[in-house]
């Protein structure tokens, strides 16, 4: 039956007497165009098409002209459809137009990144003081700026991003604005004045630090404006760098109502009902090893000889057995993705009651736990491996330090101490030995790399930076991590079971052409052909040795890899030369953990675990997961910078040796020796020449001299510079101070 034919056919069962007729009867005859007949008939029309003329195609009656134009406004605010200046009604896929996010940029000007891919889009001052940084929005091309890059136009902002800032006021001639902590926001944010009438009003003084709410987006003529909902302090205040890092990452760091009122319901203990359907391990001697400031412990280890091999067992906290899927705990948990650890402050995954209480393995009490008990061979082949769920008593709280002087350094002491526990210890590190040399076999990479410690005065500020060393008791450790992990995702993959799987993709082609190239200008190549495997990358790190400039080879070597994610998709970790990897050993600070004992759980069970959302969700919950874990590490690295900014901020004069840490077209970066604070020599800084940017070198050259600074390369600098508020560092080469001339009179 015909659309017409049908809507006869119901005005008939309409009573003629009815008042309501004759607008029914219009109704009926003239239904309201559905969105895919408006883009279908402009789609055929093959233009722009005024009001008017779309009116009439599309034969709208004047009485449903209101509800038309309702669903034309519809369909602009998603981007279905839009008006040029004309005011004519057109497709944005038909008039090069393209969907993307904002990306600001300190200097004021932008991109906007395509959402379906392609050339990034540059967007000019002017056209950035229309939208703020991270907004959705759709831009028309226009053509070419002036460095050959296609550039664009905002034609409408499709969604805004930044409902709350952070920043600093300013007060200028009687103007009170935001500077917003996010360098990636240029626009000052007019700070609207107090509410009349309100109870008590916030008062800012120009300087501290504040949380605003945006009340009106920027636009073409008006600059945005925010009401103060917050005063965070002044910059020196202690901690202040951090709150400032949540709130300008957007970190969850209170737990809602309902996660905390679950928490409360929970036991203090482990109870006896708690051991049902759990395997009793409670006298073996697990034990932690962990740091010396560690405060939850999510992990134990057992190793003893079995024959010419090993059992090791790996036994994890049984976080899903208290937080459960769909509850609140289970809400705030996959909204924070992970545990954040500031310098001297963590925001964790789950509640404290949880994180250090019922979900830490600590010593001398009962828990439940997720447990990995595996056979090994004498050869650190892993024959066979169970799960089961359990619980445990640690027999022991160690750290690395202690562990390391009773097997390594041999110290009297130290053994006295661990005596009971040093059979199983030593089982452990002679085990070690074997899964080292299965890793060199395997051909994991393992790039060298220099870890760091703030060491903080009574005040809360940095009072030195020290390197810190892992001994063999981390990397011992590590092992029996890996081996677990590396189980748990051979369990999942052969009972074909969903989960999220710890990725890690190889170079891409256009990296790995770059990499070769630079390479070349070394003498060096890496094997593998077009798909490289860990292995190649691990036999040049053992071809370059110890030269002088190892340092730099392997760091572009690492730059030329992709960063792991998370991903239902197993295509293998190819840094740790793994065919199936995932993460298992960390449900109390890693959501990715929580849902694969989740997993493993079901399929002990027989069943199949499904996240809220069903079996297509998986790939959405990587994608937060990986960009959680993303978050979580700018925030850190903006904390930390701010705090050496303060470190170094009364050391302005002083000269220091460092190395190139990286090349950038606006000049070097230089990590200095003993300090371990980077900074920046800018390229107006570099001498008395034209520097350019050579990215297949990593190198600024000189075009007159000749001079190159490549990346790793040693220099001498003088600290010029710190700015607080933009965390940076400036020096400029100490041979290049510039000659201070006398004036004459």
């Amino acid at each position: 039956m015909s659309n017409k034919s049908h809507n006869t056919y119901k005005l008939s069962k309409i009573r003629r007497a009815d008042p309501q007729f004759e607008r029914e009867k219009a109704q009926y005859e003239h239904p309201l165009p559905s969105r895919e007949y408006i883009l279908q008939t402009l789609t055929a029309q093959g233009a722009p098409l005024e009001l008017g003329r779309l009116v009439e195609l599309l034969d709208v009656q004047p009485f449903e002209l209101e509800s038309f134009q309702r669903r034309l406004g519809a369909m602009a605010r998603e981007a279905q459809l839009m008006q040029n200046r004309r005011g004519d009604w057109l497709i944005p896929d038909k008039a090069d137009l393209v969907r993307g996010r904002i990306a600001g940029h300190p200097d004021g000007f932008g991109f906007l990144i395509p959402d379906e891919g392609g050339a990034d889009l540059f967007l000019s001052a002017k056209e950035m003081d229309k939208v703020l940084h991270g907004d959705k929005a759709i831009a028309r091309v226009i053509g070419v700026d002036r460095k050959g890059r296609p550039e664009g136009k905002i034609v409408e902002v499709t969604e805004r991003a930044n409902r709350f800032v952070v920043g600093r006021v300013v007060e200028e001639h009687g103007v009170r604005f935001v500077v917003a902590e996010n360098k990636r926001i240029s626009q000052d944010i007019l700070l609207a004045p107090a509410e009349k009438g309100a109870k008590k009003a916030l008062r800012a003084q120009s300087g501290q630090v504040v949380m605003i709410e945006l009340i009106e987006q920027p636009s073409k003529h008006a600059q945005p404006i925010g009401r103060l909902v917050e005063v965070l302090g002044n910059y020196a205040d202690p901690g202040m760098e951090i709150e400032i890092a949540l709130r300008k990452h957007e970190l969850p760091y209170e737990f809602s109502v309902g996660a905390l009122a679950e928490t409360k319901k929970l036991p203090e203990a482990v109870r006896k009902s708690d051991w049902k359907g759990r395997e009793d391990l409670t006298g073996l001697p697990l034990v932690t090893i962990d740091g010396e400031t560690a405060r939850d412990f999510d992990d134990a280890v057992f190793c003893e000889r079995k024959g010419k091999g090993f059992r090791l067992v790996v036994a994890i906290a049984d976080v899903s057995n208290y937080v459960t899927a769909g509850g609140a705990l289970d809400g705030d948990a996959y909204a924070r993705g992970n545990s954040v650890y500031f310098p001297r402050r963590v925001i964790p995954m789950l509640p404290e009651k949880l994180s250090n209480g019922l979900c830490s393995l600590n010593p001398q009490v009962e828990r439940l736990c997720m447990v990995c008990d595996m056979e090994i061979a004498g050869s650190g082949a892993i024959r066979r491996f169970r799960f089961y769920p359990a619980v445990m008593f640690s027999h022991a709280r160690l750290t690395y330090e202690e562990v390391a002087a009773a097997l390594y350094e041999k110290d009297a002491g130290a053994r006295a101490r661990l005596e009971p526990l040093l059979p199983h210890l030593e089982a452990l590190d002679l085990l070690y030995r074997q899964l080292a040399k299965e890793r060199v076999k395997r051909g994991a990479i393992d790039f060298e790399t220099v870890e760091t410690r703030m060491i903080f005065d009574d005040h809360g500020k940095i009072e030195r930076i020290e390197p810190y060393e892992r001994n063999d008791a981390h990397r011992l450790i590590e092992e029996c991590m890996l081996a677990a992990n590396v189980c748990a995702s051979e369990f999942l993959r052969e009972r074909e079971h969903p989960s999220l799987y710890r990725i890690h993709e190889g170079p891409t082609p256009e990296r790995l052409v770059k990499l070769r190239d630079f390479l070349g200008t070394f003498g060096f190549q890496l094997g593998g052909g077009d798909e490289p495997k860990a292995k190649d990358y691990a036999k040049l790190l053992e071809t370059i040795g110890q030269r002088p400039d190892r340092q730099l080879l392997q760091t572009v070597m690492l730059r030329s890899l992709r960063q792991a994610i998370y991903s239902p998709d197993n295509v293998g970790h190819f840094g740790l030369a793994y065919e199936s990897y995932t993460h298992f050993t960390s449900p109390i600070r890693r959501y990715p953990d929580l849902l694969v004992h989740r997993a493993i759980k079901s399929a002990l069970a027989g069943r199949r675990y499904e996240p809220a959302g069903g079996a297509n969700a998986w790939e959405e919950i990587g994608l937060q997961c990986s960009m959680t874990e993303r978050r979580a590490d700018e925030a850190t690295r903006d904390v930390e910078a701010w705090l050496k900014c303060f470190y170094m901020k009364d050391r302005v004069g002083e000269s220091f040796e460092g190395s190139i840490s990286s090349v950038v077209p606006f000049g070097i970066f230089v990590a200095l020796d003993g300090v371990f604070v980077e900074g920046l020599v800018h390229v107006s800084e570099l001498g008395q020449d034209y520097f350019h940017f050579d990215e297949k070198l990593h190198a600024m050259v000189g075009e007159r001299s000749g001079r190159r600074f490549r990346l790793a390369d040693r220099v001498r600098v003088q600290l010029t510079r710190v700015d607080m508020e933009a965390n940076k560092i400036d020096f400029r080469l100490a041979d290049e101070a510039p000659v201070r001339v006398k004036a004459r009179h």
